[in-house]
């Protein structure tokens, strides 16, 4: 980077740039390279190309050569910039956060389709474990009528959930609470029966932490991503009083990692639910795992209805 100083146009540092994020072994270097310097000259992508020829101060340069390091280091892109894209949406994160993910938007997909079906005006949703609280903001964005109870066991992560509900102007839709999975929904309080019950859980087996990509392991909070010995931990948790917590015809929506789907289901089972079903996500892995409470049972097929609504919705992390 020594070779990145003043007197260079933009289009020669962003090569640069390129250049040494690859040779540190940044799969996408040429991508990481634009977003950063965007961020750095307060500007979009296109728009580095239309100010091909601009000079940049020392101070943008000087902070432009640390962004580099950072992602050099495997810092995420999205903990440099502070900011994540969801549902179309902009979103803060930091260390305290899981970054919003591309498949945790087929769970919001999900939900949304569910209700469309049910033409459901109303509904109170419970977003456990709500992180940056994306879910959350993409479901109130989607239903403008709709109660949100977004919680979060930590503290710090609770910040930033709420930092995004006032971002996107949700305070009147969105109520941020610190709690452990469904003890937010406490009996006579507005949650004390939901519409729907909503989780993107930890779901990484214990022994698999320490050999995801660093990216990952070395920065994104362990404790939202540490699911137990076998990934189920916060799946039988949630499974446990959920039906007494959800109104009539109401559901839980839970995404899950790969190969879990169907252990998620007999979970869901063994609860008490009857009509349990998983969702695939595009590349036709089953992403997300739906229990309705339903007087009526029977067989259903898991991937039936919403999969179908899914698969005939609108593409979307």
């Amino acid at each position: 980077m020594g070779a990145m100083g003043r007197g260079r146009q933009l289009l020669d540092i962003l090569k640069l740039a390129s250049d040494y994020l690859a040779r540190q072994g940044v799969e996408a270097a040429r991508l990481d390279a634009e977003v950063l310097l965007a961020h750095i000259l307060e500007m979009d992508r296109i728009s580095l190309y239309v100010n091909f020829d601009r000079q940049l101060d020392e101070a943008e340069l000087a902070g432009f050569r640390t962004a580099l390091r950072r992602r050099a280091s495997c810092m995420p892109v999205a903990y440099i910039t502070g900011s994540k894209e969801f549902m179309s949406l902009d979103f803060a994160v930091n260390e305290h956060v899981l970054i919003p993910r591309p498949e945790t938007e087929i769970l919001v997909e999900t939900v949304r389709d569910h209700f469309v079906r049910t033409s459901k005006e109303r509904p109170r949703i419970a977003d456990i474990g709500t992180g940056s609280a994306a879910i959350a903001c993409s479901l109130a964005v989607l239903f403008p009528n709709a109660r949100i109870i977004a919680s979060d066991i930590s503290s710090e992560a609770l910040d930033v959930a709420m930092d995004n509900v006032k971002r996107h102007g949700l305070e009147g839709q969105v109520v941020c609470v610190q709690g452990d999975l469904l003890e937010v929904l406490a009996p006579g309080t507005e949650w004390e029966r939901v519409d729907a019950i909503v989780s993107n859980p930890p779901y990484i087996p214990l022994a698999e932490l320490d050999t995801l990509n660093p990216e990952i392991s070395e920065y994104e909070p362990r404790g939202a991503l540490d699911g137990g010995p076998d990934g189920l931990r916060y799946y039988r948790k949630l499974a446990q009083g959920a039906i007494e917590r959800l109104a009539d015809d109401g559901f839980m929506a839970l995404e899950v990692g790969d190969g879990q789907a169907q252990d998620v289901i007999k979970i869901l089972e063994d609860a008490g639910f009857t009509n349990v079903e998983s969702v695939d996500d595009y590349s036709g892995t089953a992403r997300v795992v739906v229990a309705t409470r339903s007087a009526v049972s029977g067989s259903t097929s898991r991937n039936g209805i919403v999969a179908d609504c899914i698969d005939g919705g609108d593409a979307d992390a």
